[in-house]
């Protein structure tokens, strides 16, 4: 009798507890996050290099102002074109849907300018973009990102608020 009873006590008691469907872990700790913090400019660069890997424009949104300025040099032309946050959006969009995988490496910080009240940012850094649309179709850019981000007060996040591609696509 006493058996029966601790038996049907041992399984009541672990029979909820599934090991294959563990619970969710709902702690605040951001040790288990791959993003990056946007207080920190690196964090910033952690996030845009997420939102490439995970061709996610979620994220990719959330790193630009609402006054956001894409540039880059139409060397055919001879011209700089300039197109704001939507356009960008929608193109990056575009992108993240039509590759099979973006693999982006950032490296040296070429030049770091950050203003005494902390509230703009110049960052010109080196990077190298792997573009695989397919298997036997894979582009690689290489260039620098001439970023200005912003913030309104020194405890907000930074967003990018101009992007001047200086890569050589």
């Amino acid at each position: 009798m006493q058996l029966t009873v601790l038996m049907i006590l041992s399984v009541i008691l672990i029979g909820c507890n599934n090991p294959f469907a563990p619970k969710l872990d709902t702690s605040l700790s951001g040790n288990n996050t791959i993003l990056g913090d946007q207080h920190q400019i690196d964090g910033v660069f952690q996030n845009f290099k997420q939102a490439y890997a995970f061709r996610d424009s979620t994220i990719y949104g959330q790193l630009l102002a609402p006054n956001f300025i894409f540039i880059y040099r139409d060397y055919d032309k001879g011209v700089d074109v300039f197109w704001g946050r939507d356009d960008d959006i929608r193109t990056t969009y575009g992108l993240f849907q039509n590759v099979q995988r973006l693999d982006l490496v950032w490296n040296s910080v070429i030049s770091s300018t950050v203003e005494p009240d902390s509230l703009k940012a110049i960052v010109i850094r080196n990077f190298n973009l792997t573009v695989t649309f397919s298997a036997n179709d894979i582009v690689r850019v290489d260039g620098y990102a001439n970023w200005t981000l912003e913030r309104s007060r020194s405890a907000d996040i930074w967003k990018i608020t101009r992007w001047r591609d200086e890569s050589n696509f």
